[in-house]
């Protein structure tokens, strides 16, 4: 199954690192943020990526360049002017980089990598946030309800997304302060192609109609992870995943 991390955006909110890379590239431990999130998937089994690049995507395409043929022990080789990795890091991801424009909104660029679903069902999350998250109990959930689309609803420690529910479906989506006492939308989605029809082109933001809109179609579920979730917004927002990391207890490392 694909999984879709959209990475484009500017970051605005994180200038102080965002100025100089993208936002997926600022790192926590010396890794990005982006690899961490990659890494929550393939440790359940999810190996299979595209990622939506924008704002100077050509970085992201470069450290995913390196790491294919830098990592680990390298071997230069001035007669016959070639490099090799002579020992690499044991990673088994295939990874699709895809251009999907500087200023396009995050539902235009959902629908730009509608081909890499092959008309299959999907995952998808910002690449700007960590959880915990059971992925197979996600899918699980998508798969026993029949809906076109999943979200992973949380409960944070700030304000973002505000749901409100029936039963296990969101009857409402509305971007607006919360307190931590709500639930909200954590991304960690999962999607059905039918999804693609909700957005209508690159200046669609995902967060706003197609969510709504499906929400009033009954199409959009709630899978509430009480576990932990944290985003990436602003320098505090990465100091505190950094202090997790320091600790050597970050709840988001599921993998070895």
């Amino acid at each position: 199954m694909k999984v879709f991390i959209l990475a484009g955006g500017a970051g605005s909110r994180l200038s102080e690192e965002t100025s100089l890379r993208p936002k997926p590239l600022v790192e926590i431990g010396g890794r990005p943020i982006l690899w961490h999130i990659m890494q929550i998937y393939a440790a359940q089994g999810f190996k299979d990526f595209a990622v939506a690049l924008g704002y100077k995507g050509e970085m992201i395409k470069k450290y995913f360049a390196d790491a294919a043929t830098l990592s680990g022990n390298v071997c230069v080789d001035f007669a016959s002017n070639t490099v090799r990795a002579s020992e690499t890091e044991q990673i088994d991801w295939k990874v699709d980089l895809v251009e999907t424009g500087q200023k396009t909104m995050t539902g235009g660029r959902i629908k730009r990598l509608k081909e890499f679903a092959a008309g299959k069902t999907f995952m998808l999350t910002w690449g700007d946030g960590v959880a915990n998250v059971d992925v197979d109990r996600l899918l699980s959930f998508h798969r026993s309800h029949g809906k076109l689309a999943t979200l992973t609803a949380v409960r944070p420690p700030a304000r973002y997304g505000h749901l409100e529910f029936e039963g296990d479906f969101v009857s409402e989506f509305s971007e607006k302060p919360q307190t931590a006492e709500g639930w909200i939308n954590g991304a960690f989605f999962v999607l059905e192609p039918e999804v693609f029809d909700y957005i209508d082109g690159d200046d669609t933001m995902f967060e706003h109609a197609p969510l709504s809109n499906l929400a009033r179609d009954g199409q959009l579920a709630a899978y509430r992870h009480d576990g932990f979730w944290q985003c990436m917004d602003t320098l505090r927002e990465k100091w505190i995943l950094e202090e997790y990391w320091a600790s050597g207890n970050a709840p988001w490392k599921i993998w070895s």
